[in-house]
């Protein structure tokens, strides 16, 4: 009987032992992925901590910004590092052409600039979203996303987000991200962060557009649409600096419209008016980019040709008086007959001058300012060169 018991006690301390190490198995495997759950829990809080971080100094860049074309260059390059995407692209709405204006003022080159469109009318966004607030998530479609992401020579994202930019509510354009990868954006999918980020955005364009409207209203001349004196006064010491950096040449133009007094007593002032808003959109149209134009009294205008010499300001200031001789500006049923005088003048920066750019600035207008003097007297409807602006070295 003993024996017995003793057999019985043996099966049972094994049959323990066998449960304990089951139990102690199955403890050690749920504390492996109890462990497993935590580390992804750990990655995610992680990652979202970097996220986060990442987003905090996006948006504290962007309310940086001082003007329209470094925030939407800033936009378009670091946004799509912060989400990760293959492609990215920003639509703004310029109904009156207004941007298109801001963007040539500050020499951005907005027409190739990749991932940047202007929209003619809210339309298009409007009815792209369905009168809605709320981004557009999942697969690319084309008819609703080709206009957003257009680019020729570019690969057509296979899932995208469409953000629309709004503003109390006016649509102000949209924010377009683009992956390669069916799943990365599908319908259903929360869409918080990338509203939080298009917020953001729109609030920072809406004060960036607000500023270069009131810039515009300061710095342009109403009538004709094209700089007035005071941008010119600024101006002309940034593009004087950049030649002695860059020992460049800056030649200067001072035009003259011909006996413009007559055109006001023979046609009406209404008329003149006309007439100057046409000879500055010929002027411009002439000019490169990068170069300044701006009304600098009456019918006076003045133009700052970067990278020029004398022959090739001479050059261009002949191409724009020969345009105006040869134009008959309608006015009504009346034909006006309109000529220009031209008086041309050059900076070349030297290494050992020092003299301060506002007495370089001043010599060089009165200098071109002569010379349109000597055009006058001479016949008018004609370009005179100036020349060098000789500035005094310093000893």
């Amino acid at each position: 009987m003993a024996h017995t018991f003793s057999a019985k006690t043996a099966s049972l301390i094994d049959l323990i032992q066998r449960v304990g190490l089951s139990l102690e198995q199955d403890i050690t495997t749920d504390l492996r992925v109890l462990e497993s759950h935590l580390d992804g829990m750990l990655n995610r809080v992680q990652h979202n901590s970097l996220t986060l971080k990442r987003l905090q100094n996006f948006e504290m860049r962007l309310l940086g910004l001082n003007s329209l074309a470094e925030m939407i260059e800033f936009i378009l390059g670091e946004a799509k590092a912060l989400f990760d995407l293959d492609v990215i692209s920003l639509c703004l709405i310029d109904s009156k052409n207004e941007i298109a204006g801001y963007l040539e003022v500050d020499n951005y080159n907005y027409r190739d600039r990749e991932g940047l469109f202007l929209a003619s009318s809210e339309w298009q966004l409007r009815h792209s979203f369905g009168l809605s607030d709320q981004p557009f998530l999942g697969s690319y479609q084309t008819t609703v996303c080709e206009k957003f992401f257009s680019e020729s020579n570019q690969q057509k994202p296979a899932s995208v987000v469409i953000a629309p930019l709004i503003r109390r509510d006016r649509y102000l354009g949209s924010l377009n991200l683009g992956s390669y990868h069916n799943e990365r954006f599908m319908q259903g999918m929360a869409t918080d962060f990338v509203e939080h980020i298009a917020s953001v955005i729109s609030i920072c364009l809406e004060n960036n557009l607000n500023v270069e409207t009131m810039r515009r209203t300061s710095l342009v001349d109403p009538l004709t649409g094209v700089n007035n004196r005071r941008f010119l006064e600024q101006r002309i010491e940034e593009e004087l600096d950049r030649s002695q950096r860059n020992r460049e040449p800056l030649s200067c133009l001072f035009l003259d419209i011909d006996f413009f007094k007559r055109i006001n007593d023979g046609f009406g002032h209404q008329a003149g008016d006309h007439v100057l808003a046409v000879v500055a959109g010929i002027i411009k149209k002439l000019l490169r980019n990068n170069d300044v134009l701006a009304r600098y009294g009456g019918e006076e205008f003045v133009a700052l040709l970067s990278q020029s010499d004398e022959s090739t300001a001479s050059e261009i200031a002949e191409r724009i008086r020969f345009s105006i001789a040869n134009l008959q500006v309608k006015y009504g049923d009346q034909a006006i007959p309109v000529t220009i005088s031209i008086g041309v003048a050059t900076y070349r920066p030297s290494r050992s001058q020092k003299k301060p750019v506002a007495e370089i600035a001043l010599q060089l207008v009165q200098t071109a300012d002569a010379a349109l003097y000597e055009a006058k007297r001479k016949g008018r409807n004609r370009v005179e060169n100036g020349g060098l602006v000789l500035i005094a070295e310093s000893v």
